[in-house]
């Protein structure tokens, strides 16, 4: 599923993308939002049926092995361990999976070549050759197998960021987070279970309610969440605060002031992280300092109301 971080970023980019293009449509606006968010949700999907493609070529390359006009005892008898992977067949034979692949139009049949390098990489590891002549095989064995894969071989791959960036450009910033869920997934899953149990897109409704929320009441607010911030930066230089900037203290604003049940901190940690990454090098400190000053103005004129367990 994915997490509020995730639909923070989601959000800030869809502000990003509607204010630069000087767009005043902003129900198409948060309707791209919600297909980014979908997009990032099939993109788990896809990286779960991966091994799927990666043991039906095995099974091709044993295939034509024993159709050698000379085939060794080992191309005769070759080791299926990894075909017969319980986890990779249960995925294969998953109506979840199965029913938002045909649904979406996912797969990975157009990469023939993404397909042949990962498998040779897989089969070059330690790992795969001691799991292939382990003395006896389990689910537990198989599970581990694929989660060290995606934990080891993907994150840092050129030609899998290339596909993924041509099957969709809202991939290439997911690649990571979706990992993790599949990894998890994995981790969770058991030979009693009659299906793979997919993570939710989202936790609850309230998670989907919160990120139109954020969206919408950011826009609408925009310009008077600039001239709110601007109070606590008038000793900077203002060709130093970058666009982005101020849409993260924009947007950290509106959460602070639209959602009473999320603690100060929480907010700020997010928006303080999130910067880290989306803007330059110098913001996240600069934010850091701006924001501090917001919430102690916000306190004193009554305007952050916080209810429930860890108010600040």
């Amino acid at each position: 599923m994915l997490s509020r971080r995730q639909l923070r970023i989601k959000a800030i980019k869809a502000l990003y993308a509607h204010l630069k293009s000087d767009s005043d449509n902003m129900i198409a606006s948060e309707k791209n939002m919600m297909n980014s968010i979908d997009k990032t949700y099939d993109l788990y999907f896809q990286m779960m049926t991966l091994p799927v493609e990666l043991a039906h070529y095995a099974q091709q390359r044993q295939e034509l092995a024993k159709q050698k006009k000379l085939p060794t005892y080992e191309d005769l008898h070759p080791n299926t361990r990894f075909i017969d992977n319980a986890v990779i067949r249960m995925i294969a034979d998953s109506d979840t999976v199965n029913d938002r692949m045909a649904a979406r139009k996912l797969g990975w049949s157009k990469y023939p070549e993404l397909i042949r390098t990962l498998y040779n990489q897989l089969a070059a590891t330690d790992y795969f050759q001691a799991y292939m002549s382990a003395s006896e095989s389990s689910f537990k064995a198989d599970a581990a197998l694929l989660a060290t894969f995606f934990e080891k071989e993907l994150q840092d791959c050129p030609m899998l960021d290339d596909v993924l960036e041509e099957q969709s450009i809202l991939w290439s910033d997911d690649l990571g987070f979706v990992l993790t869920l599949v990894i998890r997934t994995i981790s969770n899953m058991r030979q009693s279970h009659a299906d793979v149990k997919m993570l939710p897109e989202f936790k609850s409704d309230e998670d989907a309610e919160f990120v139109k929320t954020l969206f919408e009441k950011t826009l609408i607010n925009y310009n008077e969440r600039l001239e709110y911030i601007e109070k606590f930066t008038r000793n900077w230089d203002v060709e130093r605060i970058v666009f982005m900037d101020n849409l993260i203290m924009a947007t950290a604003i509106t959460e602070l002031v639209s959602f009473p049940s999320i603690p100060v901190k929480v907010t700020l940690d997010e928006y303080i992280d999130i910067a880290k990454f989306y803007s330059t090098p110098g913001s996240s400190t600069f934010i850091n300092g701006v924001l501090d000053k917001i919430v102690e103005a916000l306190t004193e004129e009554g305007k952050l109301k916080k209810t429930g367990r860890g108010l600040i």
